[in-house]
Formats: C-alpha cells, structure tokens, sequence
C-alpha cells in the first residue's frame, strides 16, 4: 500500500505570525508531496511495499539512497505538522509525562530549550533538530543532517522522535531568509506539548504514568 501525504492538521495561515501561509503550502504541498511520490516510487514492486515507515527507517541502510533520502522526509515531515499547533507553545504542563522527563533528564525546562536551540543552530547545512527518547526511557537532543532522523540505523545516536524541528532553508527562507535563529525561536511558540507528551507515553508504553 501506497504512502499518501496526510492532510495538515490545521489551515496553511494557522501558524502565522510565526510560519507565514505561503511557506506552510509550497512546504506541504510540494516538498513533503515530493518526498512522498518518491519515495512510493522507490518502493513500489519491492519487499518494502508492505512495511511501515518505522520498519524501513529501522534498516534503512540496507536499502538505497532513495528510500533513506525520500523515507526519512516522509517521515520527518509527518511528525513536524503534528507536533505544531496554533495554540501551541509555552511549557508543557507538570502533569504532563514529558515535563516530568524533561526535568529529570535535563534538569529544567530552560536547560532543554537552550539545548534545543542549539542543535537547531549549530546543525550546518541542511537538517533536523530533535528529541528523542532511548531505549532505557531517557530524553535526549540530537541533530542529524538532511532527511535522516534518529529512527535509522545509520545514525551516532538512535532513539524515538517525540519532537523535531526542520532547519532546511525551505522551512523559512521566505519570511525569514538567512535568519535561522528567528525561526527557531518562533518554533518554539508553536510546540504543541499534548501531541509530544503523546508521542513520548507511545514510545515508552506509559512508563512514566502520572
């Protein structure tokens, strides 16, 4: 079966001022629709037909360069749309599983934002940042070039993907050209916090219930 471009969560000006609705378009429409065609073209006939998208990241690097460059947008980009909100941003509630991981992991909200920030600034070229949860539960920030992300098997540090921010210039050059860091503090007030904490209970099957 087919991957298909889901639909957004939210009209293409709903994320203004912070994402203008001209970008939030060309991004879906053409970048991450891309992603998918190509990606539907790179599997089609293959053992992969029939597995899902987590399954593929996971040995991506038995496959070809268009699967991990194509899949890993896919991918990528699915989790980007969700994890934004127009009512987003802030801090995520002391209630919430996430906020009580970020605090044990990092040891505040603030420490978590600055490193955060940084791995979106410091990312050179073309990227992600993210948080990710390990294996034993732990939070952790990471960037990875390109379309890959820490589900892949070709990754320094792999873990689950609870947050992520695109830092490809086609994510913000129309508003804020070569002013990365001024998309990146604007990202931060569209986090939507119910969509990460959910993300986080699924990867780690609700070992941190409230």
């Amino acid at each position: 079966m087919a991957f298909k471009l889901p639909d957004l969560p939210y009209a293409y000006d709903a994320l203004e001022p912070y994402i203008d609705a001209r970008t939030m378009e060309i991004h879906h429409t053409k970048h991450h629709a891309g992603y998918t065609n190509k990606l539907n073209n790179a599997i089609e006939g293959t053992e992969l037909a029939g597995k899902s998208i987590e399954d593929i990241l996971g040995n991506v690097s038995k496959y070809s360069t268009a699967v991990r460059n194509n899949g890993g947008g896919y991918y990528n980009h699915c989790l980007y749309w969700e994890i934004m909100s127009p009512n987003g941003g802030g801090e995520p509630t002391t209630q919430m599983n996430i906020a009580k991981a970020i605090e044990r992991d990092f040891g505040s909200f603030e420490n978590f934002k600055n490193e955060f920030i940084n791995a979106a600034l410091t990312r050179f070229g073309s990227g992600w940042a993210w948080l990710c949860t390990d294996d034993n539960d732990r939070l952790f920030v990471s960037s990875t070039p390109n379309q890959d992300n820490p589900l892949m098997d070709v990754v320094d540090q792999r873990g689950v993907p609870v947050l992520g921010i695109d830092v490809w210039e086609h994510a913000y050059y129309l508003n804020y050209q070569n002013r990365r860091a001024e998309y990146v503090n604007a990202f931060m007030n569209l986090i939507n916090w119910q969509e990460v904490t959910k993300r986080f209970n699924e990867a780690n099957e609700g070992a941190m219930k409230a």
